[in-house]
C-alpha cells in the first residue's frame, strides 16, 4: 500500500530490515523513503495501526484483531563534530614508567581535556610531545564523536517511543477493519474505503484529509494562544 503511494510520489522506496513472522508477513520491517516533502506527508502515521480481519484458518468466521506500530522519524545527519582549541585543556608532563619513575627529561606526555563534555586522554606513549598530541587528539575526537552518536540515538529512542507509545489497542490510531471494508482514522474521525485505498487510488486522497485536519487544528492552536 505505502509503496505504491510512494511510487505515486516519485519518492524512492528502499527496505533496510525486515524479519519474518512464523505465520507469515512480517514481525518487524525498517524502511527508507526518500523524496520532496516525505517527513511532512508521512509524519501523521505515527501511531498504533488496528487491523480486523476473518483470516483464512478461521472456521467459524470470527474476527481476529493485531496491531501494528509505525514509527516515522527524519533520518539522522551525520553528526556534525566541531572541536574548538577553546574547548581543549592541554597539560604536559614527563611521562613515567612502572612505580611512576620518570622515563623522560622532556615533558613529552599529554592529558588533553574536553571541556563541554569533561572526557579526559592521555597520552606518553611517544618520546615527542606533538606526536603524543596528535594522538590523544584522534582519540579525544573519537570519544566526544561516540558521546554524541549515544546521545542522538538516546533522543531518538525517545522520540521514538513517544509515538508509539505502549502499543496498546487503546492507544490505536487507525483501524484497518476488512469484513466492513472501511478504514478509520480516530483522531480527526474520517472515514474511508480499504478497498480503494489498498489499491493506492483512495489513499492519497484519504491522507491529504487527514493532513489538512491537522493542519488547520495546529493553525487554530497557533492562532488562539496569541
Amino acid at each position: 500500500m505505502y509503496r505504491n503511494y510512494c511510487e505515486q510520489k516519485g519518492w524512492k522506496f528502499e527496505t533496510l530490515e525486515s524479519q519474518s513472522s512464523e505465520v507469515g508477513g512480517f514481525r518487524d520491517c525498517t524502511i527508507s523513503i526518500s523524496g520532496k516533502g516525505v517527513f511532512g506527508f508521512l509524519k501523521y502515521e505515527s501511531g498504533v495501526h488496528r487491523v480486523q480481519r476473518v483470516p483464512d484458518t478461521e472456521t467459524q468466521g470470527r474476527i481476529h484483531t493485531s496491531t501494528i506500530t509505525v514509527a516515522i522519524l527524519p533520518e539522522p545527519k551525520e553528526v556534525d563534530l566541531q572541536i574548538h582549541d577553546r574547548d581543549i585543556k592541554v597539560d604536559v608532563f614527563r611521562s613515567s614508567g612502572n612505580g611512576g619513575q620518570s622515563v623522560n627529561t622532556t615533558d613529552s606526555a599529554v592529558r588533553m581535556t574536553h571541556l563541554p563534555t569533561g572526557i579526559v586522554v592521555q597520552m606518553q606513549d611517544e618520546r615527542s610531545q606533538l606526536q603524543n598530541r596528535a594522538k590523544a587528539l584522534k582519540i579525544l575526537r573519537a570519544r566526544v564523536y561516540e558521546q554524541e552518536r549515544q546521545r542522538l540515538h538516546s533522543e531518538r529512542e525517545r522520540e521514538r517511543n513517544s509515538q508509539i507509545g505502549n502499543a496498546t489497542r487503546s492507544e490505536r490510531i487507525r483501524t484497518y477493519n476488512y469484513p466492513q471494508d472501511r478504514i478509520t482514522d480516530h483522531r480527526v474521525s474520517i472515514n474511508g474505503n480499504l478497498s480503494s485505498c489498498m489499491e493506492e487510488e483512495g489513499l492519497e486522497g484519504f491522507i491529504d484529509e487527514i493532513l489538512i485536519q491537522f493542519q488547520t487544528k495546529e493553525l487554530e492552536e497557533l492562532v488562539n494562544s496569541k
